[in-house]
């Protein structure tokens, strides 16, 4: 899937909190790709790096793969055309939720 360009809908934009935890902001667009199931059975989340407005729909491409070495479910990483961030930018952008994981990045 790394490099691979997917449209995502956001269902979790920039700003919003966690339906579950209210304790979790979104600093980042967060949503889904409709039609692929991840790990959990759901559809596959993705974490849209680069935007720096709240978005209803998005298209760009993933970069990255953020693996829960402590859950069943990887979330996946995408960046505009042309756009790369470092593990350690991913990491410190997705902070918010995936700290409370075990996490690895992983790229082609």
């Amino acid at each position: 899937m790394i490099g691979e360009t997917v449209k995502v809908i956001v269902d979790r934009p920039m700003g919003s909190v966690h339906p579950k935890h209210p304790n979790i902001k979104y600093s980042v667009n967060y949503g889904y790709i409709e039609g692929v199931k991840g790990g959990d059975g759901e559809e596959q989340d993705v974490y849209i790096l680069g935007p720096d407005k709240p978005l209803k729909e998005w298209e760009g491409k993933i970069i990255a793969i953020i693996h829960r070495n402590n859950d069943i479910e990887e979330k996946w990483v995408a960046a505009p055309e042309g756009m790369d961030f470092t593990d350690e930018e991913i990491i410190e952008q997705t902070h918010f939720q995936e700290q409370y994981y075990d996490i690895k990045i992983k790229r082609k």
